[in-house]
């Protein structure tokens, strides 16, 4: 059996933040190497709602073409200065302002959020930021092997809606036994 491929040196920097500010909520690493492989393929500008320390950034930034912009959004002017710090020599623009700042940067071809943020979020204006054929990821899910999908023995209307949005094609993706993603390709 082999190591994990190592991670990507912008990663690591924003782990180190992550631990320095006692910050736990960061992308997964089985996320961020999905994120990777799907900024991968897109072109023009992808976003990220909800920056923290800037993991899920860096993984996008990371995957990303060169010539594709990545920027990203945090409400908390700590967290927002400190990754504006951290990355203020790399390829990526973190606004500090609400998710729905990003929409004056709109149209994206990827936009990145986590369940919880998409919960509080109007779908709507999440589904108004992609272009079309451009990506939702949503990631933060409890695998769910049936239909409807539930999470604690209740309905996910969140991960329902998605999953069932006729705009979109979807899938659910069990990254880690205890985590999957959304992918949601607009039509």
């Amino acid at each position: 059996m082999s190591a994990p491929p190592e991670l990507p040196e912008l990663v690591v920097r924003a782990l180190r933040l992550s631990l320095q500010r006692g910050y736990m909520q960061t992308s997964r690493t089985e996320t961020g190497r999905l994120l990777a492989a799907l900024a991968a393929t897109r072109t023009g500008t992808i976003a990220e709602c909800g920056t923290g320390c800037g993991v899920g950034a860096a993984w996008l930034r990371s995957g990303a073409p060169k010539d594709t912009r990545v920027i990203t959004a945090e409400l908390d002017p700590d967290l927002a200065h400190g990754v504006m710090d951290m990355f203020a020599d790399d390829d990526i623009d973190v606004m500090h302002a609400d998710w729905t700042s990003l929409a004056a940067h709109a149209p994206f071809s990827l936009v990145f959020l986590d369940a919880g943020s998409a919960r509080a979020a109007a779908r709507e204006q999440i589904v108004e930021l992609v272009e079309p054929g451009g990506m939702v990821v949503l990631d933060d899910f409890v695998p769910c092997p049936g239909w409807p999908p539930l999470e604690h023995g209740r309905v996910d209307q969140l991960r329902q809606a998605w999953l069932s949005d006729e705009r979109f094609t979807s899938v659910d993706v069990m990254v880690a036994e205890d985590t999957s993603v959304i992918v949601a390709v607009r039509s």
